[in-house]
């Protein structure tokens, strides 16, 4: 089960999670472009893991429980060390915020849910949600520094990221009243 490849992907992300925010951390224009490419290898990786579960028919448990899971932790890693080392430019703390909690409220409606047998199925807008979300943090861990070192210093790569952070945000808003809802259908009062 933990040798096919979709959880092998699955887990690859988990473990991609400290080297990036190592990476992150150390905050050089080199180690910027490393842990953005490593972070983009992982969110490749969250695309295939599941195609290639369907498609192998390597449906599991495991898969299912822990795609989510990786997915929130790159995503809550990366916000919290670009928070940290005050890397999210344009106030970029505020949309932030707003993807943690979304995150946070999703997974424990999905759970709740998940107990009465009701499910609270990914829908495309959130889809969307979760590419400007990926390709911001992307943007933000690679800094300005990294397009200096391509040769692009012109490029404003940490305001293109804080622009699609913010985008990722009113779309986390927007997904997040349409999981509540759809939830709250589901609770007793």
């Amino acid at each position: 089960m933990l040798t096919d490849l979709p959880n092998v992907l699955t887990i690859s992300r988990i473990v991609a999670i400290p080297i990036v925010v190592t990476l992150a951390a150390w905050g050089s224009p080199r180690t910027d472009a490393l842990a953005c490419l490593l972070f983009i290898l992982a969110g490749i990786t969250d695309y295939f893991d599941g195609k290639l579960a369907r498609s192998r028919h390597q449906m599991s448990d495991f898969g299912r429980m822990f795609d989510s899971i990786a997915d929130k932790l790159l995503v809550g890693a990366c916000l919290m060390v670009l928070a940290g080392f005050a890397r999210l430019p344009y106030q970029g703390l505020w949309p932030a915020i707003i993807i943690l909690c979304r995150e946070i409220l999703v997974s424990g409606m999905r759970e709740y849910l998940a107990e009465r047998r009701a499910r609270l199925p990914v829908t495309r807008l959130a889809k969307w949600k979760t590419g400007f979300q990926m390709t911001a943090i992307g943007f933000l861990l690679a800094g300005d520094g990294t397009g200096a070192l391509l040769g692009m210093p012109w490029l404003p790569v940490a305001l293109i990221g804080a622009v699609l952070l913010w985008i990722s945000a009113v779309l986390t808003l927007i997904t997040g009243w349409d999981y509540l809802t759809t939830g709250l259908r589901h609770v007793e009062m």
